[in-house]
């Protein structure tokens, strides 16, 4: 059983603590959380170039992109100043240590800056893919397509479209789904196999649209 440490179990400890020069070893949960404080912190500053990128296709469609620098706008010109004039607020009333409304709108703008970085990263990366006649017949980006599983007794529809699209579009889907994948380049009639982890599933292709 482990016990408190006392300045009799120390060779001379007690004439250290008397000179006030003693320090009492830490405990256990006090190391433990000094290891985690400092692990957050090297995590912190590791260089962003250094962290594992992900497969994604850097594509996305011209209304797909129009919709990002309205985001973009619209949180530079209204949502950033009027955050930013409530923290000056809340600062201005003193203590900020208890002040709710001071952290609350300083984290909003934290994440109200992150959001501005990454989508200037998008606007200025990303690369639009218009529709052109030579898309017609067959599955490419910006696809409308319509597939069935005969088996199953299922049908969808569903636009092929960059990730940074999806959020807000229940019937769109990435280009690098595995579903997207398996048609991209494929033509009405033709059947497909998607593999998934629930297993393979066989789709028919029963029509593809563009928006003109």
């Amino acid at each position: 059983m482990i016990g408190k440490a006392t300045c009799g179990d120390i060779p001379g400890a007690k004439t250290k603590a008397i000179q006030g020069t003693y320090k009492p070893i830490p405990s256990l949960y006090y190391l433990v959380k000094i290891f985690k404080v400092r692990s957050f912190i090297m995590r912190r500053k590791i260089p962003e170039s250094t962290l594992p990128k992900l497969n994604r296709s850097q594509f996305i469609t011209s209304e797909g992109l129009q919709k990002l620098k309205e985001e973009h706008d619209h949180l530079w010109r209204v949502e950033r100043p009027d955050v930013t004039a409530k923290v000056a607020w809340a600062a201005s009333l003193g203590d900020r240590s208890e002040n709710a409304d001071y952290h609350y709108n300083k984290k909003r703008l934290r994440e109200i800056d992150n959001r501005l970085r990454y989508l200037r990263k998008c606007i200025d990366d990303f690369k639009v893919i218009d529709y052109h006649p030579n898309q017609e017949g067959k599955v490419n980006f910006g696809a409308w397509v319509e597939i069935k599983n005969e088996k199953k007794g299922l049908q969808n529809r569903f636009r092929i479209v960059g990730y940074e699209e999806l959020i807000g579009n229940k019937d769109y889907i990435s280009m690098d789904s595995p579903m997207a994948k398996s048609l991209l380049g494929k033509t009405v009639g033709d059947e497909v196999i998607v593999k998934t982890k629930m297993g393979d599933f066989v789709w028919k292709i029963l029509k593809i649209e563009y928006q003109k």
